[in-house]
């Protein structure tokens, strides 16, 4: 199973069990395997300022 990913601007989870349907994102895709490009479909902050759900970020 992935791990869903939270971005730290809006709070938006991308969860690859969905993947992301405004950047036509099939179901499946892990985080990782994201294009270099995208962003958050919300607020559209870029992969770095997502954090993985479940870890410390202290």
């Amino acid at each position: 199973m992935s791990q869903r990913w939270e971005c730290r601007i809006c709070w938006h989870v991308y969860d690859p069990a969905e993947g992301d349907d405004v950047w036509q994102v099939e179901a499946g895709t892990a985080f990782e395997a994201l294009p270099e490009d995208w962003t958050c479909p919300v607020c559209e902050a870029t992969k770095d300022k997502f954090i993985r759900l479940g870890e410390s970020n202290a």
